[in-house]
């Protein structure tokens, strides 16, 4: 018979046990791993007989591979018999082990309790999603700038937004500096690549000339040794080529898009910075209100959750570091930081989102929200075509906790759909 002890807030002991039958599986278990590093005088390596080695070495020997192979279903089975929800590492102890089986307890922390009132016509900030006509023109004026004709300049001296060839090396104090040297560098004047005014003081520069560039690091400067201090550069200008931006036309856009005239290509992209606009606008209505679902429950979340979602977004944080070609380990030394100085970054983001998730679970709790086997389906085909992985497939690979736990997802999903749609613009 399984029991569960309360400990202290949120946690408790779980006491289960296996008995003599299914401990003698795990018994054989290990006599069968263990028997070939057990030698015994008179008998072949791997041949002496389990009772001989139980009599030479005592059955303590196989205490340990036989726990080891009994213990992860008799755990998983206590849990799910008295449906205790588990949210840590069990702190695992063995109170008794002999002829008759083995005792375990358990230590875990639990899921706390949730207390939510008033959830609806919560407050949000609303947003103006109206898109501007500066907008529409900035969007446009950069699609231009990428169809720019470049051209050598030959008949007059640097201007902004000209783009000059340059042999640069900085000094500091009459001594070069580590960094401070380049050679046939392109540098566009205007786009801020280089510190200080350094671009300013390269306007009405001509082919072929030398200047000397005077500027001052800013305090926050990446190199310390460098940073609040001021610094010369030798700079020669090699070449100077310049942009033709084309005029926005019928011919520009028929050339360029998929559209014909100014007027249809103008009309998508209002369109589309609308769309981009409401969609960004949402998302943070969404992430102000599970925010202040969260702040609103009265909830003691134990430690170990928040933990555990930090491990969680640095996980997925790697994964998409791996995806495009960067191991985490080179990342953190390019930004000269430990995993735990990164994982600290995300814990005030991690408990938002503990919180927010266990204020909508009991909010679905209270509304009594049910998911049908319609429903799940849609969600399957959703997962399906996002990870293109056939539904039939899907459905075969996914365990039946995985499936409860997509039900839990949708509940959560229908609860904050309940939260957006009753809160209050302000």
């Amino acid at each position: 018979m399984n029991t569960v002890e309360a400990l202290e807030k949120n946690k408790v002991k779980i006491t289960f046990s296996v008995d003599a039958a299914g401990f003698e599986e795990g018994m054989a278990y290990s006599y069968n791993k263990n028997k070939n590093s057990l030698p015994l005088q008179g008998f072949r390596k791997g041949r002496v007989p389990r009772k001989m080695l139980e009599i030479a070495y005592g059955k303590e020997v196989f205490y340990d591979d036989a726990v080891n192979f009994v213990l992860p279903d008799a755990y998983e089975a206590a849990v799910k018999e008295t449906d205790t929800k588990v949210v840590s590492r069990p702190e695992i102890d063995i109170e008794k082990i002999d002829d008759d089986g083995v005792v375990f307890t358990a230590e875990v922390f639990i899921k706390p309790e949730v207390k939510i009132e008033n959830y609806k016509g919560l407050k949000y900030a609303g947003e103006d999603t109206t898109v501007t006509e500066e907008e529409v023109k900035a969007v446009v004026d950069e699609e231009r700038k990428k169809q720019a004709r470049i051209f050598e300049v030959t008949d007059r001296n640097a201007e902004m937004g000209d783009t000059v060839n340059i042999d640069f090396k900085g000094y500091m104090d009459d001594v070069p500096f580590e960094g401070g040297e380049g050679a046939g560098f392109d540098l566009e004047l205007g786009s801020h690549s280089f510190t200080d005014n350094f671009e300013d003081q390269l306007v009405g520069a001509s082919i072929g000339s030398e200047l000397v560039v005077n500027v001052t690091f800013p305090e926050n400067y990446g190199a310390p040794d460098l940073a609040g201090k001021p610094a010369k550069f030798e700079v020669k200008v090699n070449s100077i080529k310049a942009k033709e931006i084309p005029e926005l036309d019928d011919e520009f856009v028929s050339d360029t898009t998929e559209f014909e005239t100014v007027d249809e290509y103008l009309t998508d992209v209002r369109a589309r910075l609308t769309m981009n606009k409401v969609t960004e606008a949402d998302n943070r209505k969404r992430e102000q209100l599970i925010e202040e679902v969260g702040d609103l429950a009265e909830i003691d979340v134990p430690e170990c959750m928040f933990d555990n979602e930090v491990d969680k977004l640095f996980e997925n944080f790697s994964n998409s570091l791996r995806y495009r070609g960067m191991p985490v380990e080179t990342y953190l030394q390019m930004i000269n930081q430990t995993e735990d100085a990164v994982k600290d970054s995300y814990r005030a983001q991690a408990e938002k989102q503990v919180r927010g998730r266990l204020a909508l679970e009991k909010i679905a709790e209270i509304e009594g929200f049910e998911i049908t086997e319609e429903e799940v389906g849609k969600e399957i085909d959703r997962i399906s075509a996002e990870s293109m992985i056939e539904k039939d497939r899907l459905l075969q690979i996914m365990s039946v906790d995985e499936k409860e736990s997509l039900k839990d997802d949708l509940k959560v999903q229908k609860a904050l759909d309940l939260v957006l749609s009753e809160a209050k613009a302000e």
